[in-house]
């Protein structure tokens, strides 16, 4: 999808992924002390809400602008103005950035392989020294063993996948790789989806 298809996605209904954060950004985040946070393919910005909340300095990036919008409204409403920064960007067409972030975080970004490879360099390529990289997808076994989630394969991956992607990159330490199960109430009932959790960390 690109971003007209996105906009169009946000304007259809309020708040497309709830206004919760991920909770394995909760589980993760949660111990680490507040410092500047990049947000990749944020969204609505519910991630960054958090993070804001509990005192980073938060730059949330999409290439949805009607997104963006709600995510201002959204800290607007919440008083956390002053500790979000919105920046409209393609991440699949940027391939650098500042090094200049204690926490980045890649949730739920589904590309094909060669542009999330060059997504995953470049945003690693972010973190201040002792800086923590924190990807969360859906899993590549989710398509067959899971529910929801992309049904291409192609945009599918694992931990390892990331950790290949970015194996040849100094100075990064793989803390946690693994598959994660997040429980779901669907129409059926509760099920089981399956995803992936890398964390890494700069040296």
């Amino acid at each position: 999808m690109d971003a007209t298809e996105w906009d169009a996605r946000y304007e259809s209904q309020d708040l497309v992924w709830g206004a919760e954060p991920n909770r394995w950004l909760v589980a993760e985040a949660t111990a680490l002390p507040a410092g500047r946070a990049l947000d990749v393919a944020c969204g609505e910005g519910r991630n960054a809400l958090w993070l804001a909340s509990r005192g980073w300095q938060v730059t949330g990036v999409d290439f949805s602008g009607v997104a963006l919008t709600r995510a201002g409204q959204l800290a607007e409403q919440a008083g956390l103005t002053s500790m979000l920064q919105w920046v409209r960007v393609d991440v699949g067409e940027t391939n650098r950035w500042e090094a200049a972030f204690d926490l980045v975080v890649i949730a739920y970004l589904h590309l094909p392989r060669a542009q999330r490879r060059r997504v995953l360099r470049a945003t690693a390529g972010a973190l201040a020294p002792a800086g923590t990289l924190l990807v969360i997808a859906h899993d590549q076994t989710n398509l067959d063993q899971g529910t929801g989630g992309p049904q291409d394969p192609d945009l599918l991956f694992t931990a390892q996948d990331v950790v290949d992607d970015l194996a040849d990159l100094p100075s990064l330490i793989v803390e946690r790789a693994e598959r994660v199960l997040r429980s779901i109430v669907t129409p059926e009932g509760e099920r089981q989806a399956i995803d992936l959790l890398v964390r890494m960390r700069r040296a």
